[in-house]
């Protein structure tokens, strides 16, 4: 072999490499989620945002709550029987408040148990989303956030804090206008909280709890930590299965563009010898 056959060599080895990579690693993540849900007989739905670097030039690209995320989990939901129960991994910064809440309203009406692990942190939308299981196991160190909606660069909580504490006479209408919607929003926000918790809260402590969550009682970026999530209310458990360490660092902070929420494709019926929410789908 001369030195232009080697080189070629070279070349196209190199360029194949980054592709078999990923194909090994997505074999090993599909291997340990299906290893996941035998062990727990559920549907299991990963939801992971992490920041990625666009390959040609270089820049951080942020990644989260999408509309894309939301008909990916809504179509993952649907493929799961009533009677399965569906295991939600989260890692996210939050994202747009509308496909946040699509995915807490399918959670909350699906009729088996719906648990959310939490390994690092969920927050924003990813706490509506938390909100919406019937348990949340969350590491030791892992945080969740409040669900105060923002208007732009600012919390709707501080614009109204702006208009009571100013004359109206001295404000401009753009002001008035963001205060009116900032309060819409907020309420908005609150009652959404409210039907999520649902039947799973007693209505005064869902009450509370929305309120304290929407309202503006933190900076929108305050940790809630496991302690002050029970304080809260909050259905929280730190019994962290170890396949949800193992599937985080199969998703490595990369260079290319991946799908981040993954599931099985077809659709999960309870196994005959088995039946009710404990079983294993097919």
């Amino acid at each position: 072999m001369d030195f232009i056959n080697l080189l070629w060599f070279f070349l196209i080895a190199s360029s194949l490499q980054p592709i078999i990579r990923q194909k090994i690693l997505e074999a090993a993540r599909v291997r340990l989620l299906r290893e996941f849900e035998q062990k727990r007989g559920s549907r299991a739905i990963i939801m992971i945002h992490r920041q990625e670097t666009l390959s040609l030039l270089g820049f951080p690209l942020a990644r989260y709550i999408d509309i894309h995320d939301s008909e990916q989990v809504l179509r993952a939901i649907k493929l799961t029987d009533p009677d399965v129960p569906i295991d939600m991994i989260l890692h996210t910064p939050g994202g747009l408040v509308l496909a946040a809440e699509q995915i807490a309203n399918a959670l909350t009406k699906h009729p088996a148990k719906v648990t959310v692990f939490v390994p690092h942190y969920a927050m924003s939308g990813g706490t509506l989303i938390a909100l919406a299981a019937d348990e949340i196991v969350m590491d030791d160190n892992a945080v969740l956030g409040p669900v105060d909606p923002q208007l732009g660069q600012f919390p709707a909580a501080s614009i109204l804090k702006v208009v009571e504490q100013k004359d109206v006479n001295e404000m401009d209408d753009q002001t008035l206008i963001m205060a009116d919607m900032a309060r819409k929003a907020i309420d908005q926000v609150e009652s959404t909280v409210r039907r999520i918790l649902g039947d799973r809260m007693d209505p005064e402590r869902a009450s509370s709890l929305a309120h304290t969550l929407s309202t503006g009682r933190w900076t929108h970026d305050y940790p809630i930590t496991v302690e002050e999530a029970r304080e809260l209310g909050m259905p929280v458990s730190t019994e962290m299965p170890d396949e949800v360490y193992k599937l985080m660092n199969l998703y490595p902070q990369t260079t290319q563009r991946r799908p981040s929420v993954e599931y099985i494709p077809m659709p999960y019926t309870p196994r005959p010898e088995g039946g009710g929410r404990n079983s294993h789908p097919n």
